[in-house]
Formats: structure tokens, C-alpha cells, sequence
């Protein structure tokens, strides 16, 4: 019996990962995502987000690893945060790709039964230590900021 769509063993021909490849090529590659951001400034980048939110509910249909899942999701969140920066936005979605980033994540990690590698550990844990440690400072600054007012 060949491997379905929903047991995360594709393979790489499969119409799931062909759907997602075609979308991510038609976002990052025609660049759709950089123009939907610059005529529709922060709604674009919503946009986008959304549309790219496709392949992280294949990833989760086919049970690939949340480590995997939190990758693809810290890639619509840079690609969305960054893009709410006019012009600096609209060129890093030219360059950052975070369609095609997913949709290979998706591919490879497909192939593999859906399992984590060290890298997407190293990328989540790293990624969570910079999110706390800029939290910290924006309270530190916070409070320094309230100590020298008051």
C-alpha cells in the first residue's frame, strides 16, 4: 500500500508537497508576497501569513514534529514582523522566502516521517533564548525608563 497523505511518510512527489511547493513558488518566487505587502501595507504582510499558514496545517495533518511545526511558524513570524517595517519589509520578503523555506521543511521532513532533526531543536531553542532575552530588555528598559521618570 503506498504511503498517504495523512500517515507523514510522503513521498516527494506527493500532491500535498506538490500543492505547497506551487503555492510557496507562487508567493516567494512571483513575488506576490512582497507586492500584496507593498500596496496593502501590514494587511499584506497579515495576508501573506495567512496564506502561508497552508503549509503548517499540512505539517500538522501529517503529524511532523512540533519542532518542525514552531520552525515554519518562527519563519511567517519573521517574515511578518519584519514586514511591517515599510520599504526594509518589502526587500527582506524579496530575500527571505519563507514560503519556500516551509515547503522544503515540509518536503524533507515529510520523507523522514516527520521527524525533528537537531538543527530545528538548535533553531527553536535559539530562537526562544532571543525572544526571552529581548523580552528582559524591553522590561529592564521599561523599568529603568519608570525609575528615572518617577
Amino acid at each position: 500500500m503506498a504511503p498517504t497523505a495523512q500517515d507523514g511518510t510522503g513521498t516527494a512527489r506527493d500532491a500535498d508537497v506538490e500543492r505547497v511547493r506551487t503555492l510557496a513558488r507562487v508567493l516567494d518566487n512571483f513575488f506576490i508576497d512582497p507586492l500584496i505587502g507593498f500596496f496593502i501595507p501590514g494587511g499584506g504582510d497579515v495576508l501573506g501569513s495567512l496564506l502561508g499558514m497552508y503549509t503548517v496545517v499540512v505539517a500538522i495533518r501529517r503529524k511532523v514534529s512540533p519542532a518542525v511545526i514552531g520552525r515554519m511558524l518562527l519563519n511567517l513570524a519573521a517574515d511578518a514582523v519584519i514586514g511591517f517595517i515599510p520599504l526594509v519589509g518589502d526587500i527582506f520578503d524579496f530575500g527571505f522566502k519563507a514560503n519556500i523555506k516551509n515547503a522544503e521543511l515540509l518536503a524533507d521532513r515529510s520523507n523522514a516521517g516527520g521527524k525533528a532533526t537537531a538543527k530545528d531543536w538548535i533553531v527553536l531553542l535559539a530562537s526562544a533564548l532571543a525572544f526571552f532575552g529581548v523580552l528582559f530588555l524591553v522590561v529592564w528598559g521599561i523599568v529603568a525608563l519608570v525609575r528615572a521618570i518617577g
